[in-house]
């Protein structure tokens, strides 16, 4: 199958978790119980994550499945700031975070 924009661009988005992570592609590989070269493979947007791998990253490499496959922040997120830090702080938390979240675009 030949890699598609969408699919190069979750790859991508698992790449940067993978690094953020201190991650190899190996221990990636592991921890989502599949082999190195498929994950490497999915890295790249030549494979798709199925149903059960995308639940394993979401619950293993604590990623947001709205982000991993939308580049999006997930919903219901910027309340949660709101809940956290009073007043102003939260909506400059806010920003910050939609800020952040235009440069993944």
């Amino acid at each position: 199958m030949a890699a598609t924009g969408l699919l190069v661009e979750i790859g991508d988005r698992l790449r940067l978790r993978r690094e953020e992570m201190g991650m190899t592609q190996k221990e990636a590989a592991k921890l989502l119980e599949m082999s190195e070269t498929f994950y490497g493979e999915i890295e790249r947007g030549n494979r798709r994550l199925s149903i059960e791998r995308l639940l394993l990253v979401r619950e293993r490499m604590d990623m947001s499945l709205t982000w991993l496959l939308a580049g999006r922040m997930p919903e219901g997120i910027y309340e949660g700031i709101s809940r956290q830090y009073p007043g102003e702080k939260a909506k400059r938390m806010e920003r910050l975070l939609r800020d952040l979240a235009k440069l993944y675009e």
